[in-house]
């Protein structure tokens, strides 16, 4: 799907791989940089798209007090509930796609080289491997992802690991990669290295 020469470069891995890390790298050598979680906090926020749908699916008891989404309350609902996360995906991850298109397409218009992508469930999704031209995994042991995210986010070893089961195995995203980068060990300064490798195949 390379369009008018522009790449498109999805990016994915498990919570806590680094990935975001990865993301700003490509976006200091020039890639355009659409990050799905970005969009789905502002589709979230006060007076985003997806407010009156979800209250009107899941009730006002999930909008706070000043009109955004409750992250913690649907956070807690969705893991005990698979079909409560269902739903909520199927509100979100559509509008998510739409923004997303609507930004690659402005980016294309400006001759952007190349479009990464951040998609978190990228290999879990029905449609997004076909709007990319390359997928790139930014792989990790799963105890290093733990550790990151509970340092990061203040989650219990639980919490943390209810979300990494509700993604796609390690394995599974592997299977799916043209590129992978290993991001469990090596300094920053390796992985910098390897993005400007990738960059420059992409003409960045």
């Amino acid at each position: 799907m390379n369009v008018g020469g522009t790449v498109r470069l999805g990016l994915t891995g498990g919570i806590g791989s680094g990935k975001s890390t990865v993301a700003r790298l490509f976006e200091q050598h020039g890639a355009v940089l659409i990050d799905a979680d970005a969009i789905s906090r502002r589709l979230t926020a006060v007076g985003g798209k997806a407010i009156k749908p979800i209250a009107d699916i899941f009730g006002a008891q999930y909008i706070t007090s000043d009109g955004a989404l409750d992250r913690t309350l649907m956070r807690q609902a969705s893991f005990a509930d698979n079909a409560i996360r269902t739903k909520l995906e199927a509100i979100i991850h559509p509008l998510v796609g739409e923004e997303s298109a609507r930004l690659a397409s402005d980016a294309v218009g400006k001759n952007a080289q190349c479009i990464v992508f951040d998609i978190p469930l990228l290999v879990e999704s029905r449609t997004w491997r076909q709007r990319v031209d390359r997928v790139l995994v930014v792989d990790c042991v799963e105890e290093v992802q733990i550790q990151r995210v509970m340092d990061r986010n203040g989650m219990t070893r639980e919490e943390v690991m209810k979300i990494i089961e509700s993604q796609a195995t390690r394995l599974v995203r592997l299977r799916a990669a043209d590129l992978v980068i290993f991001n469990a060990g090596p300094s920053l300064t390796q992985i910098a290295l390897e993005v400007q490798q990738i960059a420059r195949c992409f003409g960045l």
